[in-house]
């Protein structure tokens, strides 16, 4: 377990380096300009240092060698300030880019994992990794650039430098050094696993705060209220108690540092003032060496909140590294794409199931022909939404072949697929943006003229010159100040707008009226001429007219025909169709 998150955690740093490094340059300055600092920072203590040797007595005052130091100490001051300013600017720059990398990767990955990802992973635990982790790890990171660099150079220094001045003193400092170290090793051992629960635990509380505020109306209307409550106090104690022990070993940095700390500075003013007495060191150089060693001893504060904020900013990466290591769809580079695809689609032998354990679809076969209305009707969980699924490739099949003009989907590129079907949905999805940013929706290049005419196709365009800037009102997030039905109307006039060879139309009506039921109907049948179109229905009397009727239970297709010779067969079909219309 040790030896597997010690690998983990050298993974996440070399990973984390290999990103640093395309701004090895910025970092190289930033040394550069650390080293400045810690040089001017550690020349004022000789500075002040020789200072106090200019002042022997009552009336023993070099007045003017004191003015030729105050001078330097005013250039060491200014020039240490510009120094760590400038040092500060090219940290923040660097870890924001760095930050920035990420998460532009992190996303760019997301878009490239299969749906199934998706469908299997909590939201608001995706989110989580993508914002909250990637902030926490670049406080950390802007941390480790601030104060590790400056603080490594102090400590080396400052040994040089005492070093230099008495051997023995310096031996002193070394000594008692190595309990700071130990006191930063346990911490970082311990808040690694602490902070990686506590990063856990925030993306299930993001995730159940998601979920609420996405289906508020859900839940109002069930009376959930108390159970999602009880459900945020679990998880948020949950939360509590990781921070608060994870809050708790790297508040322990601090204390123990300033007692080793303050080891080194008694030991230093002892050995100090003997040396004094046998006349080996000035009262100038003890002072020198005083401050030295607060310097000395300052950074393994810095460097052991560090070390904490690093382990939080490393148990956050690896969250964040998990995710861009989940497996990716296979690259589609090389292969084809659909070009002049007039519908004729082959479904043959195919099996699918979300899970191993669990068959859903089993040799499904099925021919349409360009042009054909095929309508997809069975009980729910008979498999209707899968074979869309399979069509629009979000998945492909465990066994068999589906082919559109005789090519096999399996080698051509999914973008091209699905750009030859257009799709409207029981659930509506709509962006932030105006109304005609959402029609217009993955559509380059798109007149206003088209726009309109898409909406009057759909019979929005009446509803959206009544909202109060026309096409360029603001739908909030996933349309929620429009009705369902002008949700449904704007999704419908965006496949107008385009108008593909293929059409899957999955109960694309259930949220509209019945008057404008009639009036779109009428924009489909012409929308629907000389396309081939899936339609998934729930209500029988809506395929009256389809070409071919497929009937679905247990995965499989148990029936097929048109409408009349179903009832004639008088099979499962009949008696579902006969069930939404029977007397009560």
């Amino acid at each position: 377990m040790k030896r597997s998150r010690l690998k983990a955690h050298h993974s996440s740093l070399k990973r984390i380096l290999k990103f640093i490094g395309v701004y090895k340059i910025f970092v190289l300055f930033s040394l550069v300009l650390a080293g400045i600092t810690v040089a001017f920072t550690l020349y004022m203590p000789i500075l002040i240092g020789n200072t106090v040797d200019h002042v022997v007595g009552k009336g023993l005052v070099d007045f003017k060698g004191l003015f030729h130091i105050f001078e330097k100490m005013v250039v060491v001051l200014l020039l240490t300030a510009l120094s760590q300013w400038l040092m500060n600017v090219i940290n923040n720059y660097v870890t924001y880019k760095v930050v920035k990398d990420i998460r532009t990767k992190a996303f760019r990955h997301l878009q490239q994992l299969p749906v199934g990802y998706m469908d299997q992973h909590p939201h608001g635990d995706i989110i989580s990794r993508v914002i909250a982790d990637i902030d926490q790890f670049s406080d950390g990171l802007l941390m480790g650039f601030t104060q590790l660099f400056t603080g490594v150079l102090t400590i080396l220094s400052t040994l040089g430098f005492m070093l230099y001045e008495n051997v023995t003193i310096t031996i002193v400092v070394v000594l008692v050094t190595p309990i700071s170290m130990l006191v930063a090793a346990f911490i970082a051992k311990k808040t690694f696993t602490m902070f990686k629960a506590q990063s856990e635990a925030r993306g299930e509380l993001t995730d159940l705060v998601n979920e609420m505020v996405g289906n508020q109306k859900i839940v109002k209307a069930f009376g959930y209220e108390k159970e999602a409550e009880e459900r945020f106090v679990t998880i948020n104690e949950k939360l509590k108690l990781c921070s608060l022990k994870a809050t708790f070993f790297s508040s322990l940095t601090n204390p123990a540092t300033r007692f080793v700390n303050g080891l080194v500075y008694a030991a230093v003013a002892v050995v100090g003032a003997f040396s004094v007495i046998q006349g080996v060191l000035s009262v100038g150089q003890l002072t020198c060496f005083l401050s030295y060693a607060n310097q000395y001893t300052k950074p393994f504060n810095e460097i052991s909140g560090v070390v904490t904020e690093l382990q939080n900013a490393l148990a956050s990466a690896s969250r964040v590294f998990e995710l861009m290591d989940e497996q990716p769809m296979p690259s589609e580079e090389g292969l084809s794409t659909l070009e002049q695809v007039e519908g004729n689609i082959s479904i043959s032998h195919v099996d699918f199931s979300y899970r191993e354990d669990q068959h859903l679809i089993e040799d499904l076969t099925v021919s349409v022909k360009k042009g054909q209305r095929i309508a997809i009707v069975g009980p729910t969980g008979c498999g209707k939404s899968t074979m869309i699924n399979l069509l629009m490739r979000f998945y492909d099949p465990k066994k068999g072949t589906i082919s559109i003009d005789g090519v096999d989907v399996a080698s051509v590129t999914k973008e091209s697929v699905r750009k030859n079907f257009g799709m409207v949905l029981q659930e509506t999805w709509l962006k932030t943006g105006t109304i005609r940013e959402n029609i217009a929706y993955g559509h380059e290049g798109v007149t206003e003229e088209e726009i309109i005419e898409a909406a009057k196709s759909a019979h929005a365009h009446s509803f959206i010159m009544r909202m109060p800037k026309g096409y360029d009102t603001i739908i909030t997030e996933d349309g929620g100040n429009l009705s369902g039905g002008q949700k449904q109307l704007l999704c419908i006039a965006r496949v107008m707008l385009c108008l593909p060879p293929m059409l899957i139309l999955d109960e694309a009506t259930s949220s509209i009226d019945t008057r404008t039921e009639i009036l779109v109907q009428k924009a489909f049948e012409k929308m629907m001429e000389g396309r081939t179109s899936f339609i998934v229905a729930h209500r029988l009397s809506t395929i009256k007219e389809a070409d071919l009727i497929l009937v679905m239970k247990d995965g499989k297709i148990i029936e097929k025909g048109t409408h009349e010779t179903l009832l004639e067969q008088g099979g499962f079909y009949k008696t579902l169709y006969e069930s939404q219309f029977a007397k009560t």
